[in-house]
């Protein structure tokens, strides 16, 4: 049985032969496969690349798009935050007027004599512990209760300049949106000498987010003093000081934009007016020439 076959012709243009190649239809159809498959191969590789390219483009999308939301809800969590010590803070305040005032007066539990306990529970103790503590600071525990509660108001000016931001509500000198300003900035020359505003002890000198050298002192009764934005410390956690003495110096550091002091008094954590405890002694500061912007930073 003859096989099916294509012949082709090649005739030389000068020498005037033909060349003659015989192609079955097998070989035929085993050509046009390998071009199928390689077209099929090459079919699935580009539809494969540009699958990717849109996956990847989707992904580029969602991440700016946490990115988005990610910013918006830490936005969200420093506002709340910021309320909530606003809150906090008028709370202290309204209850500190209402018992100057003598509007209300704490509540006293009634305790029964006979319900009342021997001795001292876990509670009662810690807080026993930490009044003696903070009423006993070494060198401070000879004066006079009266003397030590005195000396333990935080009622002096920490640094030599003038007030350019106040406590409360303002404009964020970067953003330019409304924010609860926990403290007072004071503007002072770089490397001015910060005081401490009352007896205490030093609690901590770090680095901290926004305030940069952040030095705390502990006054006792629930009372503490931040002093940001510093140059340098003078003193060390644990270190006794007395007020007016130099404990760092003044700087730009976290953030800041320029040389100030950020200063806060806290009651029990939570930032209070400092302004009721500087009124009580006259400002020992020259005023400073304002700076291009009125706020500074944090």
């Amino acid at each position: 049985m003859d096989k099916q076959y294509f012949v082709l012709e090649f005739a030389h243009s000068v020498e005037g032969r033909a060349k003659r190649i015989t192609v079955t239809y097998r070989s035929l159809l085993i050509v046009l496969g390998i071009f199928a498959v390689l077209s099929l191969s090459a079919f699935g590789m580009v539809s494969s690349y540009l699958r990717m390219s849109w996956q990847v483009a989707n992904y580029n999308e969602l991440r700016a798009d946490f990115d988005r939301l990610r910013n918006r809800y830490q936005d969200l969590q420093r506002v709340s935050r910021q309320h909530s010590q606003q809150m906090a803070s008028l709370e202290t305040l309204a209850s500190e007027m209402t018992v100057a005032y003598g509007i209300k007066r704490p509540a006293e539990p009634l305790v029964s004599v006979r319900s009342a306990p021997l001795t001292p529970s876990v509670k009662e103790s810690l807080a026993e512990y930490n009044f003696l503590k903070a009423a006993s600071y070494g060198g401070l525990s000879h004066r006079s209760p009266y003397t030590w509660q005195l000396h333990s108001q935080p009622s002096l000016w920490p640094v030599n300049g003038s007030v350019r931001s106040s406590f409360g509500t303002r404009s964020d000198p970067f953003s330019g949106e409304g924010i609860f300003h926990s403290g007072i900035d004071i503007a002072t020359p770089f490397g001015s000498e910060v005081h401490a505003t009352a007896d205490g002890v030093v609690i901590s000198t770090n680095w901290v987010n926004g305030y940069g050298r952040l030095l705390i002192i502990d006054h006792g009764n629930g009372l503490q003093t931040y002093y940001a934005h510093l140059a340098r410390f003078l003193v060390v956690p644990g270190e006794e000081v007395r007020g007016n003495e130099s404990v760092a110096l003044s700087g730009s550091s976290g953030r800041s934009t320029g040389p100030h002091v950020h200063y806060e008094v806290r009651l029990a954590g939570t930032p209070v007016n400092p302004y009721k405890y500087m009124t009580r002694s006259l400002p020992f500061l020259a005023k400073v020439a304002k700076p291009a912007g009125s706020d500074f930073g944090l």
